[in-house]
């Protein structure tokens, strides 16, 4: 799907110490690292993947620009844009962010960042970009058969299952995106929602509405069964309490998203929830770390996250200032 050429890996990267150290590959992250080069800080992109959730979304029809624009495609033109400025990226993991020195002034002037790959990374400022992750159903069969019949990505396995029967579970602007999708490729698609009515905007209720999807309403899946692979859902009617098991070959879920912030929770920055607040300059509670995206818990699409990404590294350029300014007094 995308090239991965001028990938850097590490080496002569964990030697210095980078002005941005930017976790994540989303639309938040590439638009911190343009905005953060251009403004001539050294800066690094570390991110085990490109495009996050953008990357796996069919078709974009909200992004100024652009009528129609692939979520692969779209991940690509960033990408290719942050290459052409000269960021770096590193192919990994973050497990875990520390402040560590702190020399002339208050508050921590370097961070390290600890890699699954057993790498470590130094940086002035951190700029948080990781997004979130989709929410599981946690019903019996759902681990077992992901990648078996079980998806939470239409555009990657949909093509598998053309001409066969599978479930959409969810209400929201994914969920039926993605069922329309999936139906658009021969797919035979059954939604089933747990409330009676959509959160999805109108134009896409409208569109699925068209569309003549079946739908099951006020019902739950309950259990995922099969044998090696995906074979039947269990359901669950919310108001009558009814049961019922239904074949299927495949359960696509969409159910919403959940925060990837378990490296940083230590370090107090995060919520309940495990999201992370910031206030209108994307800094949170820690001097010197800054979220923007999805991980924030604001409105999810990408224009905000490519808003908030700017915002995030010109925040990080002007306390990089001021903390030069100290050096210099």
């Amino acid at each position: 799907m995308f090239s991965l050429g001028g990938f850097s890996r590490g080496g002569e990267y964990e030697k210095k110490t980078w002005d941005v150290l930017i976790i994540g590959a989303g639309p938040a992250g590439f638009t911190a690292a343009i905005y953060a080069k251009r403004f001539g800080l050294e800066t690094l992109i570390i991110s085990k993947d490109l495009g996050g959730n953008m990357a796996l979304t069919d078709l974009i029809e909200n992004y100024p620009g652009f009528l129609q624009i692939s979520g692969a495609e779209l991940t690509n033109r960033m990408h290719e844009q942050v290459k052409n400025l000269g960021v770096e990226i590193v192919f990994d993991e973050v497990e875990r962010v520390d402040p560590t020195e702190c020399a002339y002034y208050e508050g921590p002037c370097k961070f390290a960042v600890r890699t699954k790959n057993g790498k470590e990374y130094k940086a002035k400022t951190i700029i948080i970009a990781v997004g979130a992750a989709p929410r599981k159903l946690h019903v019996p069969g759902e681990k077992e058969f992901t990648g078996r019949g079980v998806s939470y990505c239409a555009t990657c396995d949909g093509p598998l299952f053309k001409g066969k029967e599978v479930i959409v579970v969810g209400g929201g602007n994914t969920a039926l995106q993605e069922a329309l999708y999936l139906k658009s490729i021969g797919v035979n698609v059954t939604l089933v929602h747990r409330r009676d009515q959509f959160r999805a905007d109108k134009i896409l209720q409208d569109r699925f509405k068209e569309s003549g999807i079946p739908t099951i309403l006020n019902t739950v899946v309950t259990e995922i069964k099969g044998d090696g692979k995906v074979e039947a859902v269990k359901l669950k009617n919310r108001i009558t309490g009814e049961e019922s098991e239904m074949a299927v070959d495949g359960v696509f879920i969409f159910i919403g998203y959940e925060p990837k912030t378990d490296f940083v929770k230590h370090l107090g920055i995060t919520d309940e929830y495990g999201y992370i607040p910031v206030d209108m300059h994307m800094r949170t509670k820690v001097k010197g770390i800054f979220a923007a995206g999805d991980i924030t818990n604001v409105f999810k699409q990408i224009a905000v996250a490519v808003g908030q990404g700017a915002i995030a590294a010109n925040s990080a350029k002007e306390l990089l200032e001021e903390w030069n300014s100290k050096v210099v007094e």
